[in-house]
């Protein structure tokens, strides 16, 4: 008896190889922040975010981009930049609060599924160079940039380290499902460059002072990144009200 398998190998394999690359740092983030080896998670979170970056980046230049690749990668980065994030926030501090700190820590992985599917669904009606909310690996970043600089700094108190942690948390998880815009990453392209020269030095401001301050200065540059986007809509905002 012979049994005929055909598999049909398709160019789009690779992006998707690099989705599934995404989705196994995340998982392997987990597996770290389960042994308290936090450092080592952040990593691998930023290591899924680079394959992230790439599995888009090269689908649009073999041209294999595909519907199944964005469900794809909308499945991956639930796990990477949602629960890996929300487990880290529990293991360093909300672990002691029993259920409600399985509540609170669980709100950024949350808001973050739910971000994602809403960007499905909207993503014909979003322009390129503003997301409706926070992306996910924006709050990924803005929550592991806290945990491992300054909430596992013992040179802060304990006080502004614990105000901290639910700061972040709270707000990671409204700026994920708010209607604000949030500023893309300006591609490294010159058209980029020269429709958004101001994004494009900003973003190269603080990649450069967070490689100079070993990481310390990636935390305050998210909040500018938040903080810039809310203040951004609110002037907006009076101004039309004001006008009208």
């Amino acid at each position: 008896m012979k049994i005929n398998m055909k598999i049909r190998i398709t160019k789009s394999i690779i992006p998707n190889l690099l989705t599934l690359g995404n989705l196994f740092s995340g998982f392997t983030a987990i597996i770290y922040i389960a042994r308290s080896e936090y450092e080592i998670a952040a990593i691998m979170i930023l290591i899924a975010g680079i394959f992230d970056a790439l599995d888009g980046v090269v689908a649009r230049l073999i041209r294999s981009t595909s519907a199944i690749g964005v469900e794809l990668d909308s499945l991956c980065d639930a796990v990477s930049f949602g629960v890996a994030p929300a487990f880290m926030l529990y293991q360093v501090y909300f672990n002691q609060l029993n259920e409600i700190g399985v509540f609170l820590s669980s709100l950024p992985a949350l808001a973050g599924v739910y971000r994602l599917a809403r960007f499905n669904v909207q993503a014909t009606l979003e322009d390129k160079t503003h997301f409706k909310g926070m992306p996910i690996p924006a709050a990924a970043l803005f929550i592991i940039s806290f945990v491992i600089f300054y909430f596992n700094n013992s040179l802060i108190y304990d006080y502004w380290r614990i105000f901290g942690i639910y700061f972040v948390t709270i707000i990671a998880t409204i700026s994920m499902i708010t209607i604000i815009k949030f500023d893309n990453l300006p591609r490294p392209s010159w058209k980029s460059i020269q429709l958004h020269p101001w994004n494009f030095i900003i973003a190269f401001i603080g990649l450069i002072t967070s490689f100079l301050t070993q990481g310390y200065f990636l935390f305050p540059f998210m909040l500018f990144y938040v903080l810039a986007s809310y203040i951004r809509y609110f002037y907006s905002f009076f101004k039309k009200s004001y006008k009208n």
